[in-house]
Formats: structure tokens, C-alpha cells, sequence
């Protein structure tokens, strides 16, 4: 027994460096690329197009590896796509234009699958009333990479590079060395999962997944409305969420004259709230209010703040509200993760969290365009730049919480999460 609870200890360990790597490198962009991209004349649409594609093309790629990890396992599913998104990274490091930035994003978007599959092998791993402080560890380490990514993005953005190793010159000028840091970092974490990190699928389980269903299926093997309203919630709040994260660098930086690196450590601080609430906060409000409440919760949290952006007239007061989109993320992401993961039957997880993910970077995709576009609007107004963009998250916020009044906890049954093998273990205290 205790071999067992300890060898839980090391996946959960494993798959939070996985996922806290992956996202230091969404964090590294977060303050860079908008601003590296203007070096190569994007203006503010073609800079939120730049980051949506990212997103469209993990809504394309996000079932088809959740479904490939039901099928062939997790493990191999992970160290794919961990290395597709370290080429990805190592081809914006190295371009010279807007084009080759496109065909980056393009690449690293559809290896994009290592998040909904992360999230796969925590439910294989982990009772289905445990699921949602489950995710909350994996919020967890989303929120200590946006700690790191943005500080590191900022600091390295000014870092040039210019010597010479065994013969081969390595010439890295000023705003690229992010990137290529962020590559050798998805090297590392491929290594780590590949040494160290051990399958989490029964072959029972994948057993079934080959059997040629549908992914529709999916319906009938879950509690379809608590699932679908999830989803929907889900890809409204992300679009929200993104329209703030894709203009934010343009508007502090034509608001309050501030670098890469001080947008950075503004999001070093949201991350660190982040961290908090989702690290040791939030596994303790969840069995006194539930998942449904804080999720609700959230979505106030984020409606107010998207309201307040726009208005604030410093730095003091643009932390207060930062602080509060960090309290407001930090509610939703998990509780609907957790209530998504529930309302499944474990042999489905993969599938399930693929289509969420997909919901996801569908809302991350679109956000940033429309971000972009609405921004554009506000660029002869230098007073209430970014007032548009961030009402009109403010008023899908609003959309979300109307979803929201119908999220309900997922009922037990054949609709509701079945126990797997996974599930009739003793699950690691998380």
C-alpha cells in the first residue's frame, strides 16, 4: 500500500513539472511576442491572429491526441507532442518574419495535446471525487508558470548571444533567446517523461477505446447536459480570458509606457495568486462551498475586472484589478475541469478532456482575433485604449454566467462517472 501511494506521489510529482513546463513556455510569450512580432510590422489584429492560430489549430489537434491516448496510451501521447512543440518554439526563435512566426504557431498549436492529456492521466490516476483538487494541483502549476514565464520572457527578451562553440558560430540577437530557452525546455521535460514517467492505461482500458466508436459517442457515456454546459461555459470564459491576455502587452504599453519586462512580473503577480488559490486555497473552500459555487464565483470575479481594466489610472490600481482576474481564473478553471472530468466514464477521459481542451483553445483562439480587432478600434484614442476589447470580455463574462445558472454536480448512474480500475485503487492524498 504504501508503494502504491508513494509511486502515485512520483506521477503527480511528474505530471505537474510536465504541465508547469509547458506553461513557463505559454507564460514566456505572454509579455514577448506581441511586441516581437511588432518588430516585424504586426499590427494589432494580425498580433491577435498571430496568437489565436496557436489556439485554432489545439482545438483541431486536442481530440485527435486525446483519442490516440486512449488508444496507444498516455505516455507516448505526451513525448509527441512535447517534442512538436519544441520545434515549434526553436523555428520563432530563429525567424525572420512574420511568415515563419505563422508556420511556428502553427506547429506548436497542433502538438499541442500534452495538457489534455496530462489532464487524462490525472483521472486515470485519481477517484472521481478527488478530480477537482486534482486539478487544482494542475492549476497550480499553471499559475507557477505564468510566475516564471513572464518574468524569464522579460528579463531574456533584451539577452543577445554571440559565441562560438566547437567551431560553430551561435548568434542570437536581442528579443529571440525566449524562445529558444522555451525549446530546450520541452527537450527536457520529453526526456523526463520518457525516463521517468510510467503508463497510467490499463491495457483493459485501451482495450475498449479501440473498439470504433464515435467520438459522439462520448454523450452516452457521460451526464451529457452537466458535460455540455461545462464546455460551453468553458470556451465563453476563455474567449473572455484571452481577448485580456492577448492585448494586454499593447495596452500597458501604450497606457503606462511599460517593457516586456514589467508586463512580466504583472503576470509574475496574477500567476502567483494563482499558485495560492489553486495550490492550497482552494482544496480547502471546495467540500464547504462545492465546484458550482466557486465556478459561479469566478465568473463574478472575472466580470467585475474586466469592467474595472479599462478605467484604472495607475500601476497601483491595474495590480488591485490584476489580483482580482487571478482570484476569478482561479476558481473557474479547475472547478470546470473537475465537473467536466466527473461527469465521464473512465474509459472516455481522454476523449472528454480533449473536446474540453478543444472548448478551451477554441475560446483561446477566437479571443485574441477579436482582442486584436477591438483594439484596433481604440488606436486613435490613446485615453481609452483597450476600453474595447475588455467590455466586450466583460460582457461574455456575462454570457457566462447565465450558462452558468444551469451547472449542476453530475449525477451518479449510467450517465455519470463509472469507477475504473483506476478508481477502485486508493488514490494518492493529493
Amino acid at each position: 500500500m504504501r508503494a502504491l501511494t508513494s509511486n502515485r506521489h512520483l506521477q503527480f510529482f511528474i505530471i505537474f513539472l510536465t504541465i508547469l513546463l509547458s506553461t513557463i513556455g505559454f507564460g514566456v510569450c505572454i509579455p514577448v511576442l506581441p511586441l516581437y512580432a511588432k518588430n516585424f510590422g504586426a499590427t494589432e489584429f494580425v498580433n491577435g491572429l498571430l496568437t489565436g492560430v496557436f489556439s485554432l489549430m489545439v482545438v483541431v489537434a486536442s481530440p485527435l491526441w486525446g483519442k490516440l491516448s486512449d488508444r496507444i496510451g498516455r505516455r507516448p501521447v505526451l513525448i509527441i507532442s512535447i517534442l512538436g512543440s519544441a520545434i515549434g518554439y526553436f523555428i520563432m526563435g530563429w525567424a525572420g518574419s512574420l511568415t515563419w512566426l505563422f508556420v511556428a504557431r502553427i506547429i506548436d498549436g497542433a502538438s499541442g495535446g500534452n495538457v489534455a492529456t496530462a489532464q487524462a492521466y490525472i483521472a486515470d490516476i485519481t477517484k472521481p471525487d478527488e478530480r477537482s483538487k486534482a486539478m487544482g494541483m494542475i492549476g497550480a502549476a499553471f499559475g507557477l508558470g505564468f510566475i516564471i514565464g513572464p518574468v524569464v520572457g522579460g528579463i531574456m527578451a533584451n539577452w543577445t548571444v554571440h559565441t562560438t562553440i566547437a567551431g560553430i558560430s551561435i548568434d542570437i540577437p536581442e528579443g529571440h533567446m525566449p524562445f529558444y530557452f522555451v525549446g530546450v525546455l520541452c527537450i527536457i521535460n520529453a526526456i523526463m517523461v520518457h525516463t521517468s514517467l510510467p503508463e497510467s492505461l490499463t491495457e483493459g482500458r485501451r482495450s475498449q477505446a479501440h473498439t470504433e466508436q464515435p467520438i459522439s459517442e462520448l454523450l452516452n457515456h457521460s451526464d451529457g447536459p452537466v458535460f455540455i454546459t461545462v464546455a460551453t461555459s468553458y470556451f465563453v470564459c476563455l474567449a473572455a480570458f484571452s481577448i485580456m491576455t492577448a492585448v494586454f502587452s499593447l495596452f500597458g504599453q501604450a497606457r503606462f509606457g511599460l517593457d516586456e519586462k514589467h508586463i512580466g512580473y504583472i503576470m509574475a503577480v496574477i500567476g502567483l495568486i494563482g499558485v495560492i488559490m489553486q495550490g492550497g486555497v482552494l482544496r480547502r473552500i471546495l467540500p464547504i462551498f462545492g465546484e458550482v459555487k466557486l465556478a459561479r464565483a469566478g465568473f463574478v470575479l472575472l466580470l467585475i475586472s474586466f469592467i474595472l481594466l479599462p478605467l484604472v489610472g495607475g500601476m497601483g490600481s491595474m495590480l488591485a484589478v490584476s489580483c482580482l482576474i487571478a482570484l476569478g481564473n482561479s476558481l473557474t478553471q479547475p472547478t470546470l475541469n473537475g465537473l467536466a472530468s466527473r461527469s465521464v466514464d473512465g474509459a472516455w477521459q481522454g476523449r472528454a478532456m480533449g473536446l474540453l481542451q478543444s472548448a478551451a483553445s477554441l475560446g483561446r483562439g477566437i479571443g485574441p482575433i477579436l482582442g486584436g480587432w477591438l483594439l484596433g478600434m481604440d488606436r486613435n484614442n490613446p485615453a481609452q485604449y483597450g476600453r474595447t476589447p475588455f467590455w466586450v470580455a466583460a460582457f461574455l463574462m456575462v454570457v457566462t454566467l447565465i450558462l452558468g445558472a444551469g451547472l449542476r454536480t453530475p449525477t451518479r448512474g449510467a450517465g455519470a462517472v463509472q469507477r475504473g480500475e483506476a478508481d477502485t485503487e486508493p488514490a494518492a492524498e493529493i
